[in-house]
């Protein structure tokens, strides 16, 4: 059984599948728009750094690159050791096990916090901005990447898994907490067609799986997303 902190919403994928997720997380916007949509907001060069659910580390190495201190919080227990051993040579990166609900910093000490594909849908999520609140220095900025699931094959198939998400209720949510939005147009890529198929079954229930590895030929396929972001 996965050992996590008291208060985390399990996930779907990265959980119960961690090897077959970091294949998700090489193939995924190998353009590095993500990124360069954030630092184009708020740098994190000499900044601190809060990575909420951090997972197994993967985007850690390479914030520490500039960042001058980089905090990786993640619930899963498992996912944390991996986080350690991916950074256990980096001196300004540190890995918890806690919530977004209940984030083990001080008061106004965070430059920049990013949540990548964890704090899902916004409902539900208030806990989570209050600690933002809490912790962010002024001046700072705050980021969501999520899944957009209003558009594309990828945005249907993910409608089509999990029914009971409204896109329509989501947007709303971050709208009323004041967060900005800008749509981003990445992509996957793979070097094995079996690699495209594995992160395919992580992601979707298992019929919904089979219709979009029918659906998508080759090993590239469009992963449109949405980032949300607030200044402090």
């Amino acid at each position: 059984m996965p050992r996590f902190t008291k208060g985390a919403i399990p996930s779907p994928n990265i959980w119960n599948t961690p090897h077959i997720y970091e294949l998700e997380n090489r193939a995924v916007d190998p353009e590095g728009r993500a990124e360069a949509a954030m630092s184009s907001i708020r740098s994190w060069t000499g900044a601190t750094v809060l990575d909420i659910g951090c997972g197994s580390g993967y985007h850690l190495p390479a914030l520490s690159a500039t960042a001058a201190r980089v905090i990786g919080v993640e619930p899963h227990e498992d996912l944390v050791r991996l986080a350690r051993r991916r950074c256990d040579r980096l001196p300004n990166v540190e890995i918890h096990p806690a919530t977004a609900q209940a984030l083990p910093v001080p008061d106004a000490s965070v430059d920049v916090a990013i949540a990548r594909w964890a704090y899902f849908f916004g409902p539900g999520c208030e806990p989570g901005l209050a600690e933002l609140s809490r912790v962010m220095r002024r001046g700072g900025a705050a980021f969501v990447i999520d899944l957009d699931a209003t558009r594309g094959a990828f945005g249907r198939w993910f409608a089509q898994s999990v029914p009971a998400y409204s896109a329509r209720s989501a947007e709303r949510f971050w709208s009323s907490q004041n967060w900005q939005t800008q749509r981003l147009d990445l992509r996957m890529s793979f070097e094995r067609r079996a690699d495209l198929e594995a992160v395919l079954r992580i992601e979707f229930t298992p019929a919904i799986a089979d219709q979009a590895i029918a659906e998508t030929p080759g090993l590239e396929l469009a992963y449109p997303n949405v980032l949300r972001w607030k200044r402090f």
